[in-house]
């Protein structure tokens, strides 16, 4: 399955996953067989991981916190990770993926509510703005780049954007509808409730 790690790449034809269907080697045509309850949760858990850049201790304290949090674990568990900054930088169209919006938190290229802010995993609020840095303004980067969030697929309706300025607000948390990856979340839950 498509995962879109490397941003635009996976819409080309060097995208590795239309390259071979089936597995390396030659046993990898032979037959298979179905795999196991428990391979198809970790699996659904691995795939999620790599969606959202996270280690699995990271993940792992995530997934408690969604757990104690009231309502439903596996919606509290995408909304958490919709939160993380850096997903919100690649959710506004500031960047082409998720791996290059952790670089650019990283490197501390946005203010979070006019403070310089440097860590990807810092999890944003409703009412959070986020706005380039004036530094950063004028890199190539950006002004090569200022038109990322038209190249991209419109920004959610829980983020609010303005490409102009290159700042943007979180409006609402993020609701399972919102979540765009074909997620099972459900088989997360089960395979932490083990």
């Amino acid at each position: 399955m498509k995962l879109f790690l490397k941003g635009e790449r996976c819409l080309t034809k060097k995208c590795a996953i239309e390259r071979r269907p089936y597995p390396p080697g030659q046993a990898g045509q032979g037959r298979r067989r179905k795999p196991s309850e428990y391979a198809m949760q970790h699996r659904e858990k691995q795939k999620v991981r790599r969606i959202y850049g996270v280690l699995e201790d990271q993940f792992r304290h995530i997934f408690e916190e969604a757990e104690r949090r009231p309502g439903m674990t596996g919606e509290n568990l995408l909304q958490l990770l919709e939160l993380r900054f850096d997903n919100v930088i690649y959710r506004m169209g500031f960047a082409s993926s998720r791996d290059q919006a952790r670089q650019l938190v990283t490197h501390a290229h946005f203010r979070v509510n006019g403070k310089k802010a440097n860590i990807p995993s810092m999890r944003l609020k409703p009412g959070d703005v986020v706005t380039l840095d004036e530094g950063s303004e004028k890199t190539e980067f950006f002004q090569a780049g200022a038109a990322f969030g038209s190249a991209r697929a419109q920004a959610p309706q829980w983020v609010q954007v303005d490409q102009g300025s290159m700042t943007g607000r979180v409006l609402t948390p993020p609701q399972r509808s919102d979540v765009d990856a074909l997620v099972s979340e459900q088989l997360i839950v089960e395979h932490y409730s083990r």
